[in-house]
C-alpha cells in the first residue's frame, strides 16, 4: 500500500437514501413501531467502507439549507423533488448522534450542498498531499475526478468501484473529467431539475463533446448543426450555459480542511452500543464491536481458556463460570485488524464484553440435556405429564412435513432449562417412542407452545398423533402484536430478548449438494440447538402474553388464530386432486396461442424482436413505432415497458393489448399450467398448498407452493386452469361456497349508510340499484354500461380510486369520471363520512382496526410526503374493510372444520381463496353440507347487513366456481 495518507468523504444523504430504499419492500421496523432503515442501511454502508479500506481519515458531509446560489439562479432548481421520507427525516438525528459517538467529523454549511463541501475539501486535501476518495454513486462528481481525487462508489448487489480519471473518460466518452460538467449542462438532470438543451439526450451529449469539447464551443459553432437541433440549440443557448453553471460543483465553500480534524480515532464504544440498542440493532452492534476490535483486544482475550457449556450435564455452577470466558473470547471479534493501534481503556474492555455483548449460548448458563432410551424416557414422560404448559420444538430431516421424519423432539417448561428426545431411524422403534410421547401430545389439560406450531402438528399427525389441548404459538401471537414486522424465532429473540440463537446453517450448512441432514449432526449440537429453540420460544411467550393483553388481541388470537392453525394443518394434510393430463393438454393449447400472439406481434411491428425483453420491446414501440409523443423511461434510460404503463395505453393501441396477452398467456403457463404438475406431492398424489397466516397485515391468508390464490380468471384461459382440480373419485363432488359482495356489505353496515343496507336487505342487485341512484333512472331502466361503472365505482371506493383511476377502467372520460364520484358521495353521504372518520382515527391512534379487533398499524398517516400519507389513507379506509371480511370467513371456517369433525363427515375443506370455501364433498352427504355450509358461513358474523354465501357443485373447481 502506498504511504501516501487518504481522506474519504462520504456523501451523507446519498447514502441514507440508497439505505432506505433498499429495504423498501421490507422496511427494518422496531418493536417500538420505528422505520430504522435509512440508519440501518447508511451505517452498514459506512462499516463497510471503514472496514474495506481502513482509511487513515474519514468525514461524513451533509446539505443544510440547500444551495442557496443555484436557486438564486434558478428558482425552480430542485423544485420538482418530493418531500424526504419521515423514515429519512426521523433517521437524521440518530445518525447525527451515532457520529459524534463514533468520534467522526460531520462536515455541513449552512447554504451549500453536501456535494460543494466535498469538493472544497477534496481539492484543500489534493494540495496537501492527500489522495481523497468520494464515497458516493451519484455521478455528477465525476468532474471532481484528479490524479489524486477519486469516487468510491457503492454498486447494487454489494461492493464498489472506483473511478479514477481513466474510467471517468471512458464512462462518459471525453478527455478530461471536467467535461462531465459540460455534459451535464448538455442533457439536463432530471432528479435536480436542471433544465439542459431541449431535445439533447446521453448520445447527443456523447457525440457534441467529442466534436466540440465544451457547452461553449458548441454554442459558437451552431451553423454547423443542421434542422430542428440547430433551431432548439440556438434559441435555447442561454439556457444550456445557466445549466452548466448548476452542474458545476463549487469549490470555495467556507470549509477548512485541518488534517488533525479528520484524523480516524477510537469510538465511544459504550455510547453508540447503547444507541444501538435503543434501535434493536442486533446483528449492526456485532458489526461494529468486531470492525473497531483492535488487535491487542483480539490477542489477549484469543490466549483466554474457551470454556463453553456442557451439553449434557452441565451444572448451574459451571455454566456460570464458564459465562466469563466465553464471554471474552467472543467480543473479540477475531481476525479483524486494529483500525487505530493500541487498545482501548479497561473499562471500555469489560463494558464491551459484559453490559453490551449479546447473549448466545456460549455466554449464557443453562442446562439442556439428551434422554437416554429407556428407563431415562420412561421417567421423564412421567415428569412430563406433571406439568401444565410446556414447550416443544420437533426436528426432523427436512423442510415438507408430509415426508420428513422426526430427528428429535425438543421441551422445556423452565427458561433456561429443557431436554432432547432423539428419535431412531428405525421406522418400528421411532413409532414406538411416539407411543411412549402420545399421552402428552393428546393431553387436553397440558398447554402445548411452539413456533409455528402448524409445522409441528402436522409433522406427528404423519404418526397418527394429534397435538390436543390448549395452544400458544409465538409465531401468531407476534404477527397480532406487530404485524408489519417479521416472525421468524431468530429475529424475535434478538428483538425481544437480546439473544441471538445458533444459527441452523452452523449445523447442517447452507443450502445445496453439501448440506447435511439433521441425522448427520452430533447429538451433543443436536441438544444444544433443539433445546435452545424450544427455551427461547418459552421465555418468548412470557413476553408476548401480556403485549397481546395490551393490544387487545387476547380473544382474536385464542378465539380465531389458534383454533385456525390446526384447521390450515387439516387442510393442508387433505390437499386436492389435480387433473395433469388436462393440464397437459392445455398447456399445448397455450403453446399454440402464444404462437398466433407472437406472429401478430411481429406483423405490427415489421420484425422480429424478443418479447420478453424489455428493453427491445421499448424500442419497437416507443422509437420505431412511436406510439407515444413523450414514453416513460427508467433511470437507466431504458423505456417502461411495465403492466402499469401499458394497460393504459392498451385500449389504443392492438400491439401493447396483444403484448399484454402474450405476457399473461405466457406467465399462466409457466407459473400454473406447467408447473402444477411438478408440485403433485409423491406419496399422496395430490397437490398440497401452505396457508401463511402471518404475511398479510390486513389478515388475510397467503396460499403458497403453490399459490392457489393467484390464479387468473378473468380470462378464458386463466379460468380454465381451475379445471383441473378435480374431486377425490367418482364418489366426491366438488363443492365452491362464495360470500356474495362481503366487503361491500360490511361497509355498508359500519358506515351506517341506509340507502345501501336496504338496497341488500331487499335483495336487490347493488350495482343496479347503486346505477339507478347515481344516474337518476328506475332500476328497471338501468342499462349495461351504467351497472358496469356503478359496479367499478363500488368496489373501487373501497380501494379510494380516483377519477383518473375510475377513467382508465371504464369509458368514461376523467371529467365524467369525477362527475360520477362526486354524484356518488352524494348518495351515500354517511359512506364518506364514515371513510373520513376512519383516517381520523389512524392520525390519532396510529392504526385502524378490523370487527373483531385486528388491528393494522399505519406508521405514515401524518406523513409529510403526500404520496406516501395518501397510500396510508387509503389503507385506513380498506384495511378494516378487507380485514374484516378475513375475520368472518376464518370464523366460518372454524365452525364448519368443528361441524365435519363432530360428525365424523367424510366431505373435506379442501381451499380458501379469499372470500370463497372449496370442499370435497362426499355425494351421500351433499345435502346436509350445502345447509350446514350455508348456514355457518352465513351466520359467521351478525351485522345490520345480512351476509349471502352463493354455492355451486361441479366435476371440477372451475364448474363450482
Amino acid at each position: 500500500m502506498s504511504d501516501q495518507k487518504r481522506l474519504f468523504l462520504v456523501d451523507a444523504y446519498a447514502l441514507i437514501f440508497r439505505g432506505y430504499y433498499a429495504f423498501i419492500k421490507n422496511p427494518r421496523i422496531n418493536s417500538k413501531g420505528e422505520d430504522t432503515s435509512a440508519i440501518m442501511g447508511f451505517m452498514n454502508s459506512l462499516l463497510d467502507v471503514i472496514k474495506r479500506e481502513r482509511p487513515d481519515h474519514l468525514a461524513v458531509c451533509f446539505d443544510k439549507g440547500g444551495s442557496a446560489d443555484r436557486v438564486e439562479l434558478y428558482t425552480e432548481y430542485k423544485a420538482n423533488r418530493d418531500a424526504t421520507p419521515d423514515g429519512i427525516k426521523t433517521a437524521i438525528p440518530y445518525i447525527y448522534e451515532i457520529l459524534k459517538a463514533m468520534h467522526i467529523p460531520i462536515m455541513v454549511k449552512e447554504g451549500y450542498e453536501a456535494d460543494d463541501v466535498i469538493g472544497t475539501l477534496a481539492k484543500k486535501a489534493e494540495k496537501e498531499g492527500y489522495k481523497t476518495f468520494m464515497v458516493t454513486p451519484d455521478k455528477d462528481f465525476a468532474q471532481l475526478v484528479s490524479e489524486n481525487i477519486f469516487m468510491y462508489r457503492p454498486m447494487f448487489g454489494g461492493g464498489y468501484e472506483t473511478w479514477g480519471i481513466p474510467e471517468v473518460q471512458k464512462k462518459f466518452e471525453i478527455t478530461d473529467p471536467l467535461q462531465v460538467i459540460d455534459f451535464l449542462g448538455m442533457m439536463g438532470d432530471a432528479s435536480d431539475n436542471i433544465p439542459g438543451l431541449p431535445g439533447v439526450g446521453e448520445k447527443t451529449a456523447k457525440k457534441f463533446l467529442a466534436t466540440y469539447g465544451s457547452m461553449e464551443n458548441l454554442l459558437a459553432n451552431t451553423h454547423e448543426l443542421k434542422g430542428k437541433m440547430k433551431e432548439k440549440i440556438e434559441a435555447n443557448g442561454a439556457l444550456g450555459l445557466l445549466s452548466k453553471k448548476l452542474a458545476t460543483i463549487m469549490l470555495d465553500v467556507p470549509v477548512d480542511f485541518d488534517a488533525k480534524d479528520f484524523e480516524m480515532s477510537q469510538p465511544d464504544i459504550p455510547k453508540v452500543t447503547e444507541i444501538f440498542q435503543g434501535l434493536e440493532f442486533r446483528r449492526l452492534t456485532d458489526n461494529f464491536l468486531k470492525t473497531f476490535a483492535s488487535v491487542n483486544e483480539a490477542t489477549d482475550q484469543s490466549k483466554a481458556p474457551s470454556n463453553s457449556t456442557s451439553t449434557s450435564n452441565s451444572d448451574a455452577t459451571s455454566s456460570s463460570n464458564s459465562v466469563s470466558t466465553s464471554s471474552s473470547s467472543s467480543s473479540a471479534g477475531e481476525g479483524q485488524f486494529s483500525l487505530f493501534g493500541g487498545s482501548p481503556s479497561e473499562s471500555t474492555k469489560t463494558e464491551t464484553t459484559s453490559e453490551f455483548e449479546r447473549n448466545t449460548i456460549d455466554n449464557t448458563s443453562h442446562f439442556y440435556q439428551s434422554i437416554a432410551p429407556g428407563m431415562a424416557t420412561t421417567l421423564f414422560v412421567k415428569n412430563l405429564l406433571n406439568q401444565t404448559s410446556v414447550c416443544f420444538d420437533t426436528e426432523t430431516t427436512g423442510l415438507n412435513p408430509l415426508i420428513a421424519e422426526l430427528v428429535g423432539i425438543a421441551f422445556s417448561w423452565d427458561a433456561g432449562k429443557g431436554f432432547y428426545i432423539p428419535f431412531p431411524e428405525d421406522k418400528e422403534d421411532a413409532q414406538h417412542l411416539i407411543e411412549l410421547l402420545r399421552p402428552f401430545f393428546e393431553n387436553e389439560a397440558i398447554e402445548k407452545i411452539g413456533q409455528n406450531l402448524k409445522y409441528d402438528i402436522k409433522v406427528l399427525a404423519k404418526y397418527n398423533v394429534e397435538v390436543k389441548g390448549k395452544l400458544f404459538d409465538t409465531m401468531l401471537a407476534h404477527y397480532l402484536i406487530n404485524p408489519d414486522m417479521r416472525h421468524n424465532m431468530d429475529i424475535l429473540a434478538e428483538t425481544y430478548l437480546n439473544y441471538t440463537p445458533v444459527s441452523i446453517t452452523e449445523l447442517i450448512g447452507k443450502k445445496g449438494k453439501n448440506q447435511l441432514s439433521m441425522r448427520d449432526v452430533p447429538l451433543e449440537k443436536q441438544t444444544e440447538y433443539a433445546v435452545e429453540d424450544a427455551d427461547i420460544t418459552l421465555q418468548l411467550k412470557e413476553h408476548f402474553e401480556k403485549e397481546l393483553g395490551d393490544a387487545n388481541t387476547q380473544k382474536l388470537f385464542t378465539d380465531i388464530e389458534v383454533p385456525l392453525l390446526r384447521v390450515l394443518a387439516a387442510m393442508e394434510l387433505e390437499g386436492i386432486n389435480l387433473d395433469t393430463d388436462f393440464l397437459n393438454s392445455l398447456s399445448e393449447q397455450l403453446n399454440s396461442d402464444i404462437d398466433t400472439l407472437e406472429k401478430a406481434i411481429y406483423e405490427a411491428a415489421g420484425e422480429e424482436f424478443n418479447i420478453a425483453s424489455p428493453k427491445q420491446l421499448g424500442i419497437i414501440l416507443f422509437e420505431k413505432l412511436n406510439l407515444v409523443d413523450k414514453p416513460k423511461k427508467t433511470k437507466t434510460g431504458q423505456y417502461k415497458t411495465g403492466e402499469d404503463i401499458l394497460s393504459y395505453l392498451a385500449k389504443d393501441h392492438k400491439i401493447i393489448k396483444q403484448v399484454l396477452d402474450y405476457r399473461g398467456l405466457a406467465k399462466l403457463k409457466s407459473t400454473y399450467v406447467d408447473a402444477l404438475p411438478l408440485q403433485v406431492e409423491p406419496s399422496t398424489n395430490r397437490v398440497h398448498t401452505d396457508y401463511m397466516q402471518t404475511v398479510a397485515a390486513t389478515g388475510r391468508l397467503s396460499s403458497n407452493n403453490p399459490n392457489l390464490q393467484n390464479i387468473p380468471i378473468r380470462t378464458e384461459r386463466g379460468r380454465q386452469v381451475r379445471k383441473a382440480f378435480v374431486p377425490r373419485d367418482e364418489n366426491y363432488t366438488l363443492l365452491a361456497a362464495d360470500y356474495s359482495q362481503i366487503e361491500l356489505r360490511i361497509i355498508a353496515a359500519l358506515s351506517s349508510e341506509e340507502t345501501m343496507i336496504e338496497a341488500f336487505k331487499n335483495g336487490e342487485d347493488i350495482h343496479a340499484s347503486t346505477a339507478s341512484k347515481v344516474f337518476g333512472v328506475p332500476i328497471a331502466e338501468v342499462t349495461r354500461e351504467q351497472r358496469s361503472n356503478a359496479k367499478t365505482v363500488n368496489f373501487g371506493i373501497i380501494y379510494g380510486v380516483s377519477a383518473f383511476g375510475l377513467s382508465n377502467q371504464t369509458d368514461l372520460s376523467r371529467g365524467e369520471a369525477k362527475e360520477l364520484i362526486d354524484t356518488y358521495y352524494e348518495t351515500y353521504p354517511k359512506l364518506k363520512k364514515y371513510m373520513s372518520a376512519q383516517v381520523d382515527f389512524a392520525r390519532d391512534h396510529g392504526y385502524v382496526k378490523t370487527v373483531l379487533d385486528r388491528r393494522r398499524y399505519l406508521k405514515d398517516i401524518n406523513s409529510a410526503n403526500a404520496i406516501v400519507r395518501g397510500a396510508a389513507e387509503r389503507n385506513a379506509v380498506n384495511a378494516p374493510i378487507q380485514g374484516s371480511a378475513a375475520d368472518i370467513i376464518k370464523i366460518a371456517m372454524i365452525n364448519i372444520h368443528h361441524k365435519l369433525s363432530l360428525g365424523n363427515f367424510k366431505t373435506k375443506m379442501l381451499l380458501q381463496v379469499h372470500d370463497e370455501l372449496v370442499f370435497d364433498v362426499y355425494k351421500p352427504e351433499l345435502e346436509a353440507m350445502k345447509t350446514m355450509i350455508k348456514t355457518e358461513m352465513e351466520g359467521a358474523f351478525k351485522m345490520e347487513v345480512p351476509l349471502d354465501v352463493e354455492m355451486d357443485i361441479g366435476d371440477n373447481w372451475l364448474e363450482a366456481h
